[in-house]
This record gives structure tokens, C-alpha cells and sequence, in this order.
């Protein structure tokens, strides 16, 4: 498995499992599959209502907790110090847990500024390794990272082929921050699974569509957390480290990128209002 080594020296695998919009119920089996599959990073977020799951998976099995490194995020109807503070508890509750490994803000909606100073403590206290946000574009991530006092880790956003984040990856590298994917197979919008460049580089190399887009973010440095329920396709996504893309091959899929997104805007207010009201 590769490592990224994080802004404060923290290792992170740069190949996790994430389990958004899986069910709580088929959670804690599909972690428990993933680990046994060799995945030691698991992405959850309090919205997603299965950090629970994710806990019982851990707990059961059998894998030293140092081992595995968690990934949770806080929701806008905890934003601000005081809810941030309390939620960030709560989730280490759920996850039978001393401590998270990777603490995000989940939107930069609400009073994320005081969100965000109360995962500074939680960092400061040990009850997370890292800390970071997710879903910030690069004039929120910039205004954040200009005046808080712990520059964030990592920064989880829509990144695909169809949405390569080159230039918002730039803006974070200046300080130290890590492009983190959601959505690497862009959830099979766009006919990602049948993108003629993706099957013609992935048959030279006897790879599939999915593991050739995420080498492809994995060489630009970019942690992915794919998700599947099945446990066939967690070792296929997890197979992607024993082949490279050439320089060529790189720009051919870089050729895809559409620079936005496939599934919802900040800027579109109808949009901003559906995630402030989601609880």
C-alpha cells in the first residue's frame, strides 16, 4: 500500500474504503470485508448515520486500531464550536473510539470557522491525528486556511477524470493540503464505465476501467476511498499498485477532464438550501 504523509507527518493510506450511502445495516459487513480484503482506511461521516457500523467492524476485527486509520466529518446541523464539540464526541462514541485519524469539516456551510476551532482542540487533545474539510472550493479553502491557526491536512473533493481538480490542487499543495477523492468512478455518470480511453489504456496493462482512473489519481497524489458492497470489487479496486501509467497515458486521460462537476454546485442556491436543511 502507498502512504501520503500528511502536513503534520501523519501517514495516511492513499488508497481507502469509503462507505458513503452505504445502509447501516450492510455497513459493518462491508467493512469487514474490506479489511479482510487488506483496506487499513475507512471513510464515514456523522451524515451518513452508519459510524456505528463502521465501529463494530473495526472492533470486531480483530485489527489493532493503530492499525486502521478513520476518516469522519462533521455535518452543518453540528457546525459551530460548542454543537462541533459536542458532535465530535458523539462520533468517537459511535466508533468506539479514543480518537479519529482524519477530522473534516463535511460542507462549508453554517458556522464552519467555529467548527473548525473545535477540531483544532480535538487535534491539540489527541482526539484527532489529522484534520481537514471537505467539499471547500478555493475561495473558501483559502479564506480558512489564511486565518486558522492549523493549516488543514487534507481537502475531500469531487475528483474524477471527468473533474480532475488540477488547478484547486495547486492552490492546496501551497500549503501543504491533500486533494482527497470523493466520487472517483463519478458514480457512473458520464458512461464511466464504458469510456473507450479509459478501456484502451486499462487493456494494455490487463487492467479494468475503475483501476485505471484510480491509478490515475493515485499517481497525481490524490487519496481515493472508492466504494463498492461487493467484496469481488473491493479486491479488484484494491489491486491498482503492481502497474503505472505512462507519461502519455496520463495526458490522454488527462484529455477527459471536464473542469466541473457532475453532481451539484455551491453556487446553485436551490442546491445550498437541500444541504443547510439536511439533517
Amino acid at each position: 500500500m502507498e502512504i501520503v504523509k500528511l502536513n503534520n507527518g501523519v501517514e495516511m493510506p492513499i488508497l481507502g474504503y469509503g462507505v458513503y450511502q452505504v445502509t447501516p445495516e450492510e455497513c459493518e459487513r462491508c467493512v469487514a470485508d474490506a479489511l479482510s480484503v487488506g483496506y487499513r482506511s475507512i471513510d464515514t461521516a456523522q451524515a451518513y448515520y452508519n459510524e456505528e457500523s463502521v465501529g463494530r467492524a473495526v472492533k470486531k476485527s480483530g485489527i489493532a486500531r493503530d492499525e486502521i486509520f478513520i476518516t469522519t466529518k462533521v455535518w452543518i446541523s453540528n457546525a459551530g464550536y460548542e454543537q462541533a464539540k459536542a458532535s465530535i464526541d458523539e462520533s468517537l462514541r459511535k466508533l468506539q473510539s479514543d480518537y479519529v485519524d482524519l477530522l473534516l469539516i463535511h460542507q462549508p456551510f453554517n458556522d464552519y470557522y467555529g467548527t473548525y476551532r473545535a477540531m483544532e482542540e480535538a487535534y491539540k487533545t489527541g482526539k484527532a491525528r489529522a484534520i481537514g474539510v471537505s467539499n471547500f472550493y478555493p475561495d473558501r479553502f483559502v479564506d480558512l486556511a489564511e486565518f486558522c491557526e492549523i493549516k488543514p491536512m487534507v481537502n475531500q473533493v469531487e475528483t474524477h477524470v471527468f473533474n480532475q481538480q488540477v488547478e484547486p490542487q495547486k492552490i492546496m499543495e501551497r500549503y501543504g493540503t491533500h486533494v482527497m477523492s470523493w466520487g472517483p468512478f463519478a458514480e457512473g455518470r458520464n458512461e464511466f464505465f464504458t469510456n473507450t480511453i479509459l478501456k484502451t489504456i486499462g487493456e494494455k496493462y490487463g487492467k479494468s476501467v475503475a483501476q485505471t482512473a484510480l491509478r490515475f489519481l493515485i499517481q497525481r497524489g490524490v487519496i481515493v476511498i472508492p466504494k463498492s458492497a461487493r467484496k469481488e470489487r473491493m479486491i479488484e479496486n484494491f489491486n491498482v499498485f503492481d502497474f503505472a501509467l505512462t507519461n502519455e497515458d496520463m495526458q490522454e486521460i488527462g484529455g477527459l477532464d471536464q473542469k466541473k462537476s457532475l453532481f451539484f454546485s455551491h453556487y446553485d442556491l436551490e442546491m445550498v438550501q437541500w444541504l443547510v436543511g439536511y439533517k
